[in-house]
C-alpha cells in the first residue's frame, strides 16, 4: 500500500505546523486534528528524527518545523511516517517479497518496477509546499 493513515497523519500534522507561529505540543495538534495521540506522537517523533521537524522541549515546547516546506519532499515524509520507501506493491521493492516467487519470470513485474520508479520520481519531486 502506498500511503497509510501513518502518512497522512503525518502530512496533515505538517500542515498545521507549518502555518502555526510557535511551537505545537503532541497533545494540542492530537486534539485540533482529531488524532489518536499516542499514535500521532509517535509519526512527530519519526519525523524529528529525519530532520523534517524539530522538538523543543519546555513549558513552551513542542514541534516547529526544521527546514522550510520547499525543502521536504512527499517521499523524505512518507519514509519517516511509515519506516520504509513507499510501494505500489510489495514487489515492485524486493525482489524476494514476489508472493510467487518468481520475480525474474513475472510477466508483469517490468511494468511494475516502470510504475513504481515513476511514483518514487514524482514523490521525490513534489515538496510540502506543493500541497
Amino acid at each position: 500500500m502506498l500511503l497509510t493513515r501513518a502518512s497522512e497523519y503525518a502530512l496533515l500534522s505538517l500542515d498545521t505546523i507549518r502555518n502555526t507561529d510557535k511551537p505545537i505540543g503532541a497533545e494540542q495538534l492530537a486534539k485540533e486534528l482529531n488524532f489518536p495521540k499516542s499514535f500521532l506522537a509517535k509519526i512527530l517523533q519519526s519525523l524529528a528524527k529525519a530532520g523534517i521537524l524539530e522538538s523543543k522541549k519546555g513549558a513552551h515546547g513542542g514541534f516547529i518545523m526544521a527546514r522550510e516546506a520547499s525543502n521536504i519532499t512527499l517521499a523524505e515524509v512518507i519514509i519517516a511516517a511509515e519506516g520504509k520507501p513507499p510501494a505500489i506493491f510489495d514487489c515492485t521493492q524486493y525482489a524476494d517479497a514476489c508472493p510467487n516467487g518468481a520475480i525474474g519470470m513475472c510477466s508483469i513485474s517490468p511494468f511494475l518496477t516502470n510504475f513504481q520508479r515513476k511514483i518514487d520520481t514524482f514523490l521525490k519531486e513534489l515538496t510540502l509546499e506543493d500541497i
